[in-house]
């Protein structure tokens, strides 16, 4: 298969650790923004019933 590349990158040569960072920004990100709704939830459920 012939290697495809997008401008300097090319594909499926990803370092483990960025991969790793990358993964660990996205969790974060997504449990924030979990508990960011939980808290919204709890706040209208006091304030609006």
């Amino acid at each position: 298969m012939a290697s495809q590349h997008i401008g300097e990158h090319q594909i499926g040569t990803m370092d483990i650790s960025e991969h790793k960072a990358t993964w660990n920004i996205f969790m974060k990100i997504t449990t924030w923004g979990s508990a960011a709704v939980i808290v919204l939830l709890i706040l209208m459920a006091i304030f609006l019933l």
